[in-house]
């Protein structure tokens, strides 16, 4: 078997599971594949771009096609943060930033790219982005591709950076 064939499905099967389980960092795997020279890192970067999407999909019809889903997850209520302080704002600012963004998948115009803007930089949380976004009206083909488009840029320059050095 090819070299970068194997390290692509390496990476795209990690890419899946960290799709899903939020504390697998998917950027450190790119690191580690660079840093150690065992895989490439911009193989990696797509094999994981890929992998990613799978999963990002999987969460997002998961919630269109099981309505009950996305009303367990949302029981619980954030918590509260002390506006006194720096630390409470910056939280405060986050959050409410995050909110109008995710408000905006609702809306035809602003759906897609607010999901490019959260695969790209992570604000708002494309966990959160594939859950509401499946119980939007929006398309998958079009979710799937703004998934990849943002995943893939953000790990390839990634890669490229590790590659520099």
């Amino acid at each position: 078997m090819a070299d970068w064939l194997w390290q692509a499905l390496l990476a795209t099967g990690f890419g899946i599971a960290s799709a899903v389980i939020p504390i697998l960092s998917a950027e450190a795997y790119i690191l580690g594949a660079g840093v150690s020279g065992a895989l490439d890192p911009i193989t990696a970067a797509i094999g994981i771009s890929f992998g990613q999407t799978v999963g990002k999909i999987g969460m997002f019809l998961a919630v269109r096609y099981r309505p009950d889903f996305n009303a367990r997850r949302s029981q619980r209520e954030p918590k509260g943060v002390n506006l006194d302080t720096r630390w409470g704002r910056l939280v405060h600012s986050y959050r409410s930033a995050s909110k109008r963004l995710l408000d905006a998948l609702s809306d035809a115009r602003y759906g897609l790219p607010v999901t490019l803007l959260s695969s790209f930089t992570g604000i708002p949380p494309l966990y959160a982005v594939a859950l509401l976004a499946g119980a939007s009206r929006m398309g998958v083909v079009g979710f799937a591709g703004a998934v990849f488009l943002g995943r893939a840029a953000r790990f390839v320059l990634i890669a490229i950076g590790i590659a520099a050095f």
